[in-house]
């Protein structure tokens, strides 16, 4: 989990590092399905590729963009806290393009997770326009760069939504292809890369020159900034391909439960191992987030069959 969370940290250091990072992992997720899936290109694909452009505009957006919010003053909790209201993104979008309707429970959870982003959101809006020593002009413009990395997180969640209520169609109309999904949606937009070539280059040199690191085991010395890159693409792959697996082997139930736990650990990482500020409104506002995502996911109802049935084995010993 540390590795996960490194680089997003060193981005402080290396501002702008964002677009390495993620076309690091999708040229390896891509080199990686096009042996293993694409069967070096000779396979077909089970959805039409004119689909998996229109997927692919979506993630690699949604994508770069979030990395890039890392740029904009926005700490690393409220990036995780922010992109937790995923699920309320969906269900909106979902309300509006797809007609849906939902319960009680579903609606209170919206109201909870919108709380909860609310909160963090303003209180990281008073840490950052009273920073240090900050001349009030100067003050003004780190809070306007604050704000544009708001805008920019709101344009992601609301375009990852959308992607996930396209991806539904498809697959309801081709089959679940989860692999040839994560396939495609990482090696079709490699080409849009060359038009970042000159940022990834320059980040490219100062990872070089950053300090060596000698790794533990078999003492390959390199540049501690290669380093974290590697192991973030590794352990990063192993996230997205989890993931990926679950949506076929278990429940959406448990897939977001799952998620939903990851983002919390994650969170707390982050705030105990990198001293990020955390108020007791910060806490509020998580517990909120947290609260809501489980209530949508109606976890306490299946919960309760399980316990009726520990009750009356108890009752019968």
């Amino acid at each position: 989990m540390f590795l996960l969370l490194s680089l997003p940290h060193k981005s402080r250091e290396f501002p702008g590092c964002g677009n390495i990072v993620t076309f690091a992992q999708f040229l390896f997720i891509a080199v990686e399905g096009f042996i293993f899936e694409a069967n070096f290109g000779r396979k077909r694909p089970a959805i039409p590729i004119r689909y998996y452009l229109i997927m692919v505009a979506m993630f690699f957006t949604v994508s770069v963009v979030n990395n890039y919010a890392l740029n904009l003053n926005i700490a690393m909790p409220l990036h995780m806290i922010f992109r937790s209201g995923s699920l309320i993104a969906s269900m909106v979008l979902g309300i509006i393009i797809l007609k849906k309707r939902y319960s009680v429970s579903k609606y209170t959870s919206i109201a909870l997770v919108s709380v909860g982003i609310f909160i963090c959101t303003l209180m990281s809006a008073k840490q950052v326009a009273s920073k240090s020593s900050l001349s009030e002009e100067d003050g003004l413009h780190v809070f306007m760069w604050w704000l544009l990395g708001i805008a920019a997180l709101t344009f992601a969640l609301l375009m990852s939504a959308r992607m996930g209520i396209f991806q539904e169609t498809i697959y309801k109309q081709f089959g679940k292809h989860s692999k040839e999904a994560l396939f495609y949606n990482h090696a079709l937009p490699l080409p849009g890369f060359l038009l970042l070539a000159p940022d990834i280059y320059a980040h490219a040199v100062l990872f070089s020159q950053s300090e060596p690191f000698q790794v533990p085991g078999i003492g390959l010395t390199l540049p501690i900034m290669w380093f974290y890159l590697v192991m973030n693409v590794i352990t990063q792959y192993v996230c997205i391909r989890g993931v990926f697996s679950l949506t076929t082997e278990c429940t959406s139930l448990t897939v977001t439960l799952v998620v939903t736990l990851r983002k919390f650990v994650s969170l707390i990482f982050s705030i105990l191992y990198f001293k990020n500020p955390f108020t007791a409104w910060h806490w509020l506002g998580t517990l909120f987030v947290f609260v809501g995502t489980l209530m949508y996911t109606e976890v306490w109802n299946s919960l309760r069959p399980l316990l009726a049935r520990q009750r009356k084995e108890a009752k019968k010993e």
